[in-house]
């Protein structure tokens, strides 16, 4: 039994594991570190990590001892925040090179097995002393291709285990075995020897027949899965790579008044930084000088840039999108904003569930009784009188028809199959672990910006007052904002160009940070900014309608700036984000799904009040950090709902990868996307619901593909056992249910699209 965390300070650690091959490694990792005194351990086979709580003061070289001693190897790693960049490729290099190394295993395996197979089932390609050449090219498959199988075998083995891994390296090894008895000692390497194609002879036929081409075959075919699944896994750091990229890499500190580029590495607490339009700040701190408007919609969500002067605190990361700012750092390192939410998002993705494979499920009970099953027949047999040859033959036969030639490939043709037309809709599924966690969403946490939204910033009304012209007063606020970098100003002009309306030409040209922009047109000076500027720094009339329009928009959460000129107010123009055109169907069609739909957002009350009434979302959470973001994500859970969450921004990442099911837009950022269970592509809303009807039925076929794989093999244990089963029906028994997983699975190329305008 643990201690009580409430009277022993614990101490956290997270472990790096290597060697696991299937999900009862993981199961069995775990078990061993809980027997030591005092610890809680959880292992996480989808991500290879183990996360540790012990008492305080224990040695954690205990926990890497005790995985090794399981069989298995693990590291304590770098804390994010000291990791360089070398750091930060080690991991994502060693996973990419296991993934190349069972590529070439697969490619090479398979230019030996494609004529070994042609030669074993097409009696016109079997010339003299054709098994001969097939021996050959079958040889490297088994020693060579399936090594990291008879590898995880044999490490099972020596901790008393039986996994798929055991199954696989029996019946590869077991073919090949029978073969090699039958070529050498049995007449198949006699001279005009030929496959026969009866399914059931005389129990003595067998030692006159190979089935080369099973294990060859079997070989390929789980290479083939291995090879996907290695690719889905070695994603399974890109979020946190993707969070440390995001930061500035250098900045230009003060020291005795000049500028000088340093790395963001070497900043101290107190350095003065300086912060030009365009660059991103550094590192969290202070501002001591200028005035600007700061993109903070990365890290935060809201929607419009924040205005910030002297004495406002920033976040690093954050992109300045104004005027010159001198900034004190005050955090750096572990202690900024950006590597508190890497540290969220590492913990997120390590307390998930772990993945347990159905296929692992079902062996933990299948290959054991199989291995007796075999034993049974030889013993059967010699009790009953047998020749030896018999016994044999019916305990391999027995051991090659439960081979999981259909099982290696009932999961990766469904998910090739089912990503296959989810690449055409636009939506990426990051792997089969994600189809799991489909079965039972019932809510989907949704966030705002870049996701119901555009996450641009466009105007999106311009009211004129009495006896004004709207082109006028678009034009005049155009060319008045031309001469400004903030992205306010920058959407009027859009707006104007948009319509096609000639700017007249402007000068003395001013801008007033956090207030407004000013310049002369035709020597009329013209004013564009809040209203409390206008009235009292340039004495411009502003009428309640006008203040009316004003405080309308701001309560709906977007920008509103009066335009005015000869001392009076001319009209109104609102900029803010605008909602995409699908997310009202999409929300509908999630209600219709049966989903629960939650707006989260960090953006204001307001904004989020008035988006969640447009598209008919009635629960929304407005003002949240990323912190809370997570915080509603596992109080959502915590009430028994399972969370799909879908988002686009950094500060969506850890809330992806705490959600049951994680659906990032793909016009997001990466740490978002590397954080996600599902992409989709095209960002729109309404593709998300056909994701998850995907995921669904993507899971469904591989259910099917798995229980008919293992019925096909089953039904003919027993015929295998009585010794009435030729030698070459186990090759033709896994060929006919390998067809069969194939053709269950070609049945997702006809998923329809419920986006309208489908291509």
């Amino acid at each position: 039994m643990a201690s009580d965390p409430s009277t022993v300070n614990l101490l956290d650690v997270e472990l790096d594991i290597t060697g696991m091959t299937c999900a009862s490694c993981a199961g069995r990792i775990e078990r061993k570190l809980n027997k030591l005194p005092g610890v809680e351990a959880s292992v996480n086979y989808a991500t290879e990590k183990a996360r540790v709580r012990a008492p305080e003061g224990m040695d954690p070289e205990q926990f890497l001892e005790t995985v090794k001693a399981a069989g298995y190897s693990a590291v304590i790693p770098a804390p994010i925040q000291e990791r360089d960049e070398n750091d930060n490729a080690s991991p994502k290099s060693s996973d990419d090179d296991w993934a190349s190394q069972l590529l070439h295993r697969l490619l090479v395996s398979t230019a030996l097995a494609v004529p070994v197979v042609l030669m074993s089932m097409i009696p016109a390609l079997q010339f003299t002393y054709w098994q001969w050449l097939a021996l050959t090219l079958t040889a490297p498959v088994v020693v060579w291709g399936a090594w990291p199988f008879h590898r995880a075998a044999a490490v099972n083995l020596r901790h008393g285990a039986a996994t798929m891994d055991t199954l696989i390296s029996l019946g590869v090894i077991a073919a090949f075995g029978w073969s090699l008895y039958a070529l050498f000692f049995g007449g198949a390497g006699e001279a005009g020897m030929h496959m026969t194609m009866t399914f059931f002879g005389t129990p003595h036929g067998g030692s006159s027949e190979i089935y080369l081409e099973v294990a060859a075959a079997v070989t390929v075919f789980i290479l083939l899965g291995k090879y996907i699944e290695a690719r889905a896994s070695r994603e399974s750091g890109a979020a946190l790579r993707a969070l440390l990229e995001l930061g500035a890499k250098d900045a230009a500190v003060l020291r005795g008044g000049v500028e000088q580029r340093v790395a963001v590495s070497s900043l101290v607490v107190g350095d003065h930084v300086v912060v030009r339009p365009g660059e991103k700040i550094a590192s969290d701190g202070l501002v001591i000088e200028g005035n600007s408007a700061v993109d903070a919609s990365m890290l935060t969500g809201e929607s419009v840039p924040v205005e910030v002067g002297p004495d406002d605190r920033v976040t690093g990361a954050t992109l300045n999108v104004g005027g010159r700012l001198v900034i004190e750092i005050t955090r750096v390192g572990r202690d900024t904003e950006l590597a508190r939410l890497g540290r969220m998002v590492e913990e997120a993705q390590t307390g998930k569930a772990d993945i347990q494979r159905l296929a692992d499920r079902v062996s933990a009970i299948f290959v054991p009784v199989v291995l007796g099953l075999a034993v049974v027949a030889f013993v059967g047999w010699m009790i009953a009188g047998g020749p030896i040859e018999l016994a044999f033959t019916a305990a391999v036969t027995t051991l090659v028809i439960a081979c999981p030639c259909a099982l290696g490939l009932a999961t990766p043709t469904a998910l090739l199959v089912g990503t296959g037309r989810g690449s055409q809709l636009g939506i990426l599924i990051s792997g089969p672990q994600v189809l799991e966690q489909t079965r039972s969403v019932d809510t989907i946490v949704l966030d705002k910006t870049g996701t119901v939204t555009t996450g641009e910033m466009r105007l999106s009304s311009i009211d004129v007052l009495e006896g004004e012209n709207e082109e006028l007063v678009l034009a005049r606020a155009a060319a008045v904002e031309a001469g400004s970098e903030h992205p306010v100003g920058r959407a009027v002009v859009t707006a104007a160009e948009d319509r096609g309306l000639t700017l007249p030409a402007v000068t003395d040209f001013a801008a007033h940070a956090g207030t407004g922009v000013q310049a002369t047109i035709d020597g009329t000076v013209v004013f564009v900014g809040k209203p409390s500027w206008l009235t009292a720094d340039h004495q411009q009339l502003v009428s309640d309608a006008a203040l009316t329009l004003v405080e309308k928009a701001e309560a709906a959460g977007s920008t509103a700036m009066v335009i005015a000129w000869e001392g009076q107010a001319r009209g109104v123009l609102v900029v803010g984000d605008t909602i995409k055109a699908s997310s009202a169907d999409a929300i509908a069609e999630f209600t219709r799904l049966g989903l629960r739909p939650v707006l989260l957002t960090g953006d204001n009350a307001g904004a989020a009040a008035s988006v969640a009434s447009a598209v008919g979302i009635t629960d929304v959470h407005a003002g949240i950090t990323p912190q809370g973001k997570l915080d509603v994500i596992r109080q959502l859970q915590a009430e028994g709902r399972v969370v799909a969450m879908v988002g686009d921004g950094v500060n969506d990442s850890a809330a992806l990868a705490a959600a049951d099911l994680g659906i990032a837009m793909g016009g997001g950022t990466d740490a978002a996307i590397a954080a996600s269970d599902i992409t989709v592509v095209s960002g729109d809303l309404m593709v998300v619901a056909d994701a998850v009807r995907l995921a669904k039925r993507t899971l469904g076929i591989i259910r099917g593909n798995l229980f008919w794989a293992f019925a096909y093999n089953v039904a003919a244990l027993p015929i295998a056992m009585l010794g009435l089963l030729n030698p070459l029906i186990a090759g033709a028994a896994m060929a006919f249910s390998s067809v069969f997983v194939v053709t269950n699975s070609l049945r997702l190329r006809g998923f329809k699209s419920s986006v309208r305008s489908e291509r």
